[in-house]
């Protein structure tokens, strides 16, 4: 601090610590917080709610981060940074520091979906030396309790616009006498599971769209008959019931991935854009459910169409390709109307309450 010029304090977040480490830190002239709440997250967000400083740089206490070089954090805030990440990758990561999963798998395939994800440009989301502007984030409101705010920082931070800068650090092996409370699949899955909740266009428009062109090409190839691939491979009506059931889920997954854009969207949960404003002023509850009751009219229309051309035969053996074909479009065609009919009603549920506040 006197060798970069400034005047500030070191803050302990204790999050019920049992080693006396407090003791130590107050006598040494840290002033320390606890945090009744357990959970990484909780410890920071009680430390950053207490902190005094303009800017806060955040780290673990436990010899694995080098507090004495801060230089480049600090610099990068002075020039406007609202939130500056460390880089262990181009900082160096000495042997034995992070275990070979976290090195080679977890960390660069998160960092990789988060830059895909939110175009975030950082290359290590879950650095835990960071500096940042106190005012900045605490706008952010972050909530996370546990291992997964390392990514909600980030997230969030991206997504109001923040400013971001990224400068390289090292990590040495941690100097703890216990076990780390990472837990590589468990806390894996909540950043994971974290990065979905946040982009509902990555976790159901985007599989949704695929699984509905594949199976509308496919069945479309297929719905006036079966294709010789060769080799006594040749694709028939099972696949093209395949292919149908594809589009139902295909159809139902950017359903829900509309659903949660526009619930996002009026509710604050994540920031307005072009596309989300355009969301929300089309997809009303009369519009969706005129989509679904046209599906349904027509595949009611298909199916009527396949029992007339049966009835026509006595009921009997159907040598005609055709039919069962336009039996199984019609089926799918019906689900999708009464899956988006009842879909569209979710939106008056959401706009429910949001009605009310408006009215108060």
């Amino acid at each position: 601090m006197a060798r970069a010029e400034v005047v500030g304090e070191v803050l302990i977040a204790d999050n019920g610590s049992t080693d006396g480490s407090q003791d130590i830190a107050r006598k040494r002239g840290a002033r320390v917080v606890a945090v009744p709440r357990r959970g990484y997250g909780a410890a920071l967000i009680g430390g950053i709610e207490a902190a005094r400083g303009r800017y806060i740089v955040m780290g673990d206490a436990d010899d694995s981060y080098d507090f004495g070089h801060l230089d480049h954090f600090l610099d990068a805030l002075r020039n406007g940074a609202d939130l500056v990440m460390g880089n262990r990758f181009k900082g160096g990561i000495e042997p034995g520091a992070m275990p070979f999963l976290h090195r080679y798998l977890g960390n660069p395939v998160l960092s990789l979906l988060g830059r895909l994800f939110f175009k975030a440009p950082i290359g290590d989301f879950h650095c835990g030396l960071r500096g940042f502007n106190a005012a900045a984030i605490r706008t952010l409101n972050l909530q996370t309790t546990g291992m997964e705010f390392a990514s909600e920082m980030v997230v969030r931070a991206t997504l109001q616009g923040l400013r971001i800068a990224e400068v390289p650090t090292t990590l040495k092996p941690d100097g703890r006498s216990r076990a780390p409370h990472l837990k590589t699949w468990r806390d894996g899955w909540r950043h994971l599971k974290f990065l979905l909740m946040y982009n509902p266009r990555w976790l159901f428009m985007i599989p949704g769209a695929i699984l509905t062109v594949c199976g509308a090409v496919l069945a479309s190839m297929l719905f006036f008959g079966p294709i010789d691939l060769g080799g006594n491979l040749v694709l028939d009506l099972n696949t093209f019931i395949f292919a149908c059931l594809l589009v139902v889920v295909g159809i139902q997954l950017v359903t829900f991935g509309a659903l949660a854009r526009y619930y996002a969207t009026v509710t604050g949960f994540l920031p307005r854009s072009p596309r989300a404003n355009a969301l929300v002023r089309h997809l009303t509850t009369d519009r969706l459910a005129l989509i679904g009751g046209a599906c349904l009219l027509l595949g009611l229309s298909l199916f009527g169409y396949a029992t007339a051309s049966w009835a026509a035969t006595g009921f009997g053996p159907l040598n005609n390709e055709l039919i069962p074909r336009t039996v199984v479009a019609g089926m799918s065609l019906m689900l999708i109307g009464v899956q988006t009919f009842f879909s569209a009603f979710i939106i008056g549920i959401i706009e429910i309450p949001l009605r009310l506040n408006r009215a108060l």
